[in-house]
């Protein structure tokens, strides 16, 4: 029994720890702090304090935002900007009211006369007293010659009339074109959508406008009025196709290029009667390689359906293309020599429009 007791203190002496302390189950809180410490879990108070700062730095990134604005505005318009500041458009004063008043003016002072002096009031404003019988003279068409700003707001205008006069019989006879010379002031400004125009006085009748001699033309070669040149029959093939309807287009233009008939059909037949181009030879008649281009002024005699002919002149385009000229323009206007200019030319009778009675009914 001693014995027992003995190995009993032996025992307890050894694990004296062991007696002392009670055996107790960690509870929740206590494992998640050693999960938490092993690196294994983030602890609820540990996800909060993430959750607040990604808050914080999401305002701040916000709050933040028009500041950022503020710098991209200043950097864009910084003196190292290479892009040019935008002008404002500079507006010209068009001539457009004036011409087109001058026009009306004209008109109805050609056709006023004793006892209908008013109306002219809504022209010029000044004192006027007429001795010949209203409608003697008559505007059969107007046309602004020339328009020129004298002054700002303040106009010149030249009106071209084709004028009938009233013969003694009462008929109307033609009396040509003639020239009037208008000065006109604008009440307000181009922009300005209740300006309007006042003649300064009545108009002056003036003689006609310098003529001039036209530069030469940029096709020096004559290849007369045949079709013995390919290009030539080309040409004549097309305008027939163009304003006669004889054919189709695309059979004479080259490709990718297209061009419209004129409709509906003005003529029944086509003849040329003159061509020139710009080649530097008239007796060479081959047709050059592929992509060679040559100009041509194309001069025909166009008959319509009752027998009138009238004379037309075109500027074409040609290329050459597989053994053959191919249509490859239509131009706007024939082309000039290198340098030349119009110059001056005498003064020629005032242009006189086509013979026959005149009427006072068209303007």
């Amino acid at each position: 029994m001693k014995r027992s007791r003995r190995k009993a203190r032996r025992e307890n002496e050894a694990w004296p720890e062991d007696a002392a302390v009670e055996t107790v189950e960690p509870g929740p809180a206590e494992q998640n702090e050693t999960e938490e410490a092993a690196g294994w879990k983030t602890s609820t108070a540990g996800l909060t304090g993430l959750a607040r700062l990604a808050r914080v730095g999401a305002w701040a990134l916000i709050a933040s935002g028009p500041v950022i604005g503020v710098l991209a505005l200043l950097s864009s318009s910084a003196p190292a900007q290479s892009a040019p500041k935008p002008q404002a458009a500079v507006k010209s004063t068009a001539a457009t009211g004036p011409a087109g008043f001058a026009q009306l003016f004209v008109g109805s002072y050609l056709e006023a006369g004793e006892g209908t002096e008013k109306n002219l009031a809504p022209y010029y404003s000044g004192s006027i007293a007429l001795t010949h019988p209203a409608g003697t003279r008559s505007a059969l068409r107007t046309q602004v010659m020339d328009a020129r700003e004298v002054s700002s707001g303040y106009w010149s205008v030249t009106v071209a009339v084709n004028v009938a006069a009233k013969s003694k019989k009462g008929g109307y006879t033609d009396a040509g074109v003639q020239y009037f010379r208008v000065a006109v002031q604008s009440t307000g400004s181009a922009a300005d959508a209740t300006s309007g125009y006042t003649a300064v006085s009545l108009p002056a009748q003036v003689a006609a406008p310098r003529s001039l001699k036209p530069g030469d033309l940029g096709y020096p070669t004559s290849r007369g009025s045949g079709t013995a040149d390919p290009a030539s029959d080309t040409a004549a093939s097309f305008l027939k196709a163009y304003v006669a309807g004889q054919g189709e287009l695309d059979r004479y233009t080259a490709p990718g290029v297209h061009i419209s008939p004129v409709t509906p059909t003005p003529y029944s037949s086509i003849k040329l009667t003159a061509v020139q181009d710009d080649s530097p030879d008239s007796a060479d008649n081959k047709v050059p390689g592929d992509g060679v281009r040559r100009r041509l002024l194309v001069s025909v005699d166009a008959t319509d359906a009752d027998g009138n002919t009238f004379p037309l002149t075109y500027a074409l385009g040609l290329t050459a293309r597989a053994g053959r000229w191919e249509i490859s323009s239509l131009d706007d206007a024939p082309a000039t020599a290198a340098q030349s200019k119009p110059s001056s030319a005498p003064n020629a009778q005032a242009p006189v429009a086509p013979s026959g009675a005149a009427s006072p009914s068209g303007s």
